[in-house]
């Protein structure tokens, strides 16, 4: 499968130009003390919707949560009249390629997703951003990133890539992302086993999480067992089923995907052998951001071209282009594979496996921040409960992130970053696209400026970039 060759563009990309400055909205809409009365909280940790709720902000940080009446409000506090709405905290998409800047960060914070993890840029352009990002200088979500690419060599992505032959080439490309300031490490499909397991090592000490693709060259569970924080997409989960089958697997590359056919024949796996397996990952520690979205919404050129995307009007040029050099020649996926990942990870939802919402934003198919909502959507019609679905896009990604002591729920000290709803989203997560307004760092968008944002993201999609 070809999904990923999209980023091969990156050389010809014009990074430069995808930088961003804060909006007009950001210059003008500033405050010290806010009071939201009579809201409903969300307790996402608990699942459970706390109504009658006063909250008041200072700064960026939530300063109180009681019982409506029970507080005294602030003298000079801007009141914001929460009844009828829902407070939950800012939403978090987990995997991410965040090229365009300008775009995907008005459309982004519009969508209620305030924290992205960026899964592979070159450290000269996402280091930097990431500090402008959480600095305040550039808008749009806070940031953590994982820089480079770990591959073989060479490497798939050579544009966002680190091609690694040997572990000791291995270690020293550790220590060189360690020293350049990243927050994670990334590892990709073709690393042999040895080097894979030498960047485990290194990383370890210098106490980075190593996240990605598991490489061909090694089974998920024994990747798991060595470490590894964070699965990215199906990759090893089609040996998984494979071997339950008794079917040769070959721990060699052979092209992205090349296994995927076997989830077509999910449905002759035995279930009890499968939730052994589920067991056994969710004992090692590991994560998993299946990314189901990414798969179900991997269209034709012609889908595009027809009209027939929706949110395309948020598709910048840049971007168009780098899809339209790599979408010519390519098929659907045939939907049998993604629905049966999605039974997948609600099976390892079941087994306590924890999961992150995460997209794989900047490949074909995918919209800035509408994606979010779309994956979890697929999570709920595959029967996972909108509780747990809410928590993996929120509190999970947050804490794995280690930044769960100030931010994935409503809870006073934390950061103000939080999403205001017409609709409970622990009865139905499509609830969580009801967006009436905004909390980024305490700064409040109104649905009026939320509007004026997308407006500005699709007059910015349009602009040509400067050669």
């Amino acid at each position: 499968m070809k999904y990923l060759a999209a980023l091969s563009l990156l050389a010809t990309a014009n990074l430069s130009a995808c930088g961003a400055t804060t909006t007009k909205s950001t210059d003008t809409i500033s405050a010290s003390i806010y009071t939201i009365t009579n809201v409903t909280v969300i307790d996402v940790e608990n699942g459970i919707a706390v109504p009658s709720q006063t909250v008041i902000i200072v700064n960026d940080r939530i300063d109180k949560i009681d019982e409506q009446g029970k507080v005294n409000i602030p003298k000079g506090a801007k009141i914001i009249n929460g009844h009828g709405l829902y407070l939950t905290p800012g939403l978090v998409d987990a995997h991410v390629h965040y090229l365009d800047a300008s775009v995907f960060g008005r459309v982004m914070v519009t969508n209620g997703v305030l924290l992205v993890r960026d899964m592979g840029m070159p450290n000269e352009y996402i280091l930097p951003l990431r500090d402008e990002l959480n600095q305040g200088k550039i808008f749009g979500p806070e940031m953590v990133v994982t820089g480079f690419i770990m591959d073989g060599n060479p490497p798939l992505i050579p544009q966002i890539s680190l091609g690694i032959k040997t572990p000791e080439d291995a270690r020293i490309a550790v220590r060189q992302q360690s020293e350049a300031g990243v927050d994670m490490i990334k590892v990709y499909s073709t690393l042999d086993r040895d080097v894979f397991l030498a960047i485990m090592e290194e990383a370890d000490k210098h106490g980075l999480k190593v996240v990605g693709h598991v490489p061909e060259s090694i089974y998920i569970e024994d990747a798991a067992a060595t470490g590894l924080d964070s699965a990215e997409h199906w990759f090893g989960f089609e040996k998984i089923i494979a071997r339950l089958l008794r079917e040769p697997v070959k721990l060699i590359y052979s092209g992205m995907g090349s296994q995927a056919y076997y989830f077509e024949r999910l449905d002759e796996v035995d279930a009890a052998a499968l939730q052994g397996v589920y067991q056994q990952l969710r004992a090692s520690g590991l994560t998993v951001v299946p990314t189901v979205v990414t798969f179900k919404n991997f269209p034709s050129l012609n889908t595009f071209e027809t009209g027939n995307l929706p949110g395309s009007e948020y598709i910048s040029q840049n971007l168009l282009a780098i899809w339209k050099s790599q979408w010519a020649g390519q098929s659907d996926i045939p939907d049998i594979y993604w629905q049966n990942w999605a039974q997948m990870v609600k099976g390892m939802n079941e087994a306590g496996i924890p999961l992150m919402v995460g997209t794989d934003l900047m490949v074909p198919g995918i919209i800035p921040g509408y994606a979010v909502h779309e994956e979890m959507l697929i999570w709920q019609e595959a029967g996972i409960p909108a509780a747990d679905i809410l928590r993996s896009a929120t509190l999970v990604p947050a804490q794995f992130m280690e930044l769960g002591d100030r931010l994935g729920s409503i809870t006073e000290g934390k950061t103000a970053s939080m999403v205001l709803v017409h609709a409970n989203p622990l009865e139905d997560i499509r609830n969580a696209q009801q967006i009436e307004s905004v909390f980024l760092r305490g700064q409040y968008f109104s649905r009026d400026d939320l509007d004026r944002l997308l407006d500005e993201a699709k007059d910015l999609a349009q602009q040509v970039p400067t050669p």
